[in-house]
């Protein structure tokens, strides 16, 4: 009894297990689906995600990319007075070349090449067989003139006399008298001619125009010598200079015309004279635009009695001008040279472009000065691209290397 009241009771627990075994079994599936779904979702948030966060990253990296980092520089005000630099040729404030008047060979010549002179001290004789002839022959026939001039004369108070007691008729009379009038002419015309010749013949001595120094001698004994007015090239004999007072010739930009006035200095340095200046003034000034180089053509007189400076020489002509008020100096890499004029960049508030007009005054080389356009306070951009436009946005490097830039800049 016992043993079948033990199987009854272990059958009993047996069928209580059953259901529970069941319900285990059919709820494992659900949590194996709900696990699996939980990992493809966790799988695909971890590969979605760190995309969007690197597409967002990119996007803003491009955008800022997109806005150029540039340099600015603050326009510099101009100086007051500035000094404005031209090239000029040193001129003799006398210079002439000596041709001779009249054809022959050069017989003789009294001075040589850097010789000073006096006015009208001799230079050179010149031979001349052919004037010479000409000479006696318009002398001979100034002789042959005057005989005829005289029967002439003697002819025609005959037959004056004579008609006073009708021996001859007026018309004869007449006839006499105008000979005698004609061989007056004829003596005047021989007379005329025979200066001419002796004052040709006086030319066979040349004589110094004025005082100066002898800088080129182009001829020499036994030379033919062709006269300076006859045709075909003219070759001098001498060339004279007074170097004692010097002027140069200046061409002043018309930027600057209105102020070159006469009675300013003018100071000269040549390469010759390293750290030396010479006085000079500008006397006189066209008073006109050349309108083929737009410029003012001025002359600087200088003193060189001490005669330090040589006529031909190249100098520098430093003016001291006064500058406009409202001219400023930037460097030459801020320009933009564009199809409607010349422009700068200007970085206003929130890092804002514009583009500003501007006029040039003087080119100093590495800078250039701007006489219209800006007012001072503008930040200038530095190498601005070509594709730069008005109104869009930059961004400012450190002032450090702002400055830099702008050192870099600055004319030397």
């Amino acid at each position: 009894m016992r043993v079948e009241e033990q199987q009854n009771m272990e059958t009993r627990a047996e069928t209580r297990r059953e259901p529970a075994a069941r319900g285990t079994s059919r709820r494992r599936p659900g949590l194996f689906a709900l696990l699996a779904l939980a990992l493809v979702v966790a799988v695909v948030v971890a590969g979605i995600l760190p995309r969007v966060r690197a597409r967002t990253a990119l996007r803003r990296e491009t955008a800022e990319m997109a806005v150029p980092a540039v340099n600015v520089v603050q326009p510099r005000r101009s100086s007051r007075a500035q000094e404005l630099v031209l090239p000029g040729n040193v001129q003799a404030f006398k210079d002439a070349p000596i041709y001779a008047r009249t054809n022959g060979y050069l017989k003789r010549w009294y001075v040589d090449l850097g010789q000073h002179v006096k006015a009208g001290q001799l230079l050179a004789e010149i031979d001349t067989p052919e004037v010479d002839q000409q000479l006696r022959q318009a002398r001979a026939e100034l002789g042959t003139a005057q005989a005829n001039l005289r029967l002439a004369q003697i002819t025609a108070e005959r037959y004056s006399g004579l008609l006073k007691t009708d021996s001859v008729s007026k018309q004869e009379a007449d006839n006499a008298a105008g000979d005698y009038a004609a061989k007056q002419a004829m003596v005047r015309s021989a007379e005329a001619n025979v200066k001419r010749l002796e004052e040709v013949k006086s030319w066979q001595r040349i004589y110094a125009p004025f005082d100066g120094v002898i800088s080129a001698r182009n001829t020499d004994i036994g030379a033919l010598i062709d006269s300076g007015s006859a045709g075909g090239v003219k070759n001098e004999l001498f060339h004279i200079v007074q170097p004692g007072r010097l002027r140069v010739y200046i061409n002043v930009p018309e930027a600057y015309s209105q102020a070159a006035r006469p009675g300013m200095a003018a100071d000269l340095t040549l390469s010759e004279f390293p750290g030396r200046r010479f006085q000079g003034k500008l006397v006189r000034t066209a008073d006109a635009i050349d309108p083929a180089t737009r410029t003012l053509l001025g002359e600087v007189d200088v003193d060189n009695s001490a005669g330090t400076l040589k006529p031909g020489a190249y100098t520098e002509v430093h003016l001291n001008l006064p500058a406009a008020s409202d001219s400023y100096i930037l460097p030459v890499n801020t320009l933009l040279f564009r199809a409607e004029g010349l422009r700068v960049a200007a970085v206003g508030p929130g890092g804002q472009v514009t583009l500003r007009e501007i006029k040039l005054g003087h080119d100093f080389g590495n800078s250039v000065e701007v006489v219209s356009g800006l007012r001072g306070n503008e930040q200038v951009i530095v190498n601005p691209p070509d594709s730069l436009t008005d109104g869009e946005r930059v961004t400012l490097v450190s002032p450090g290397q702002a400055g830099e830039a702008s050192a870099n800049s600055q004319p030397e």
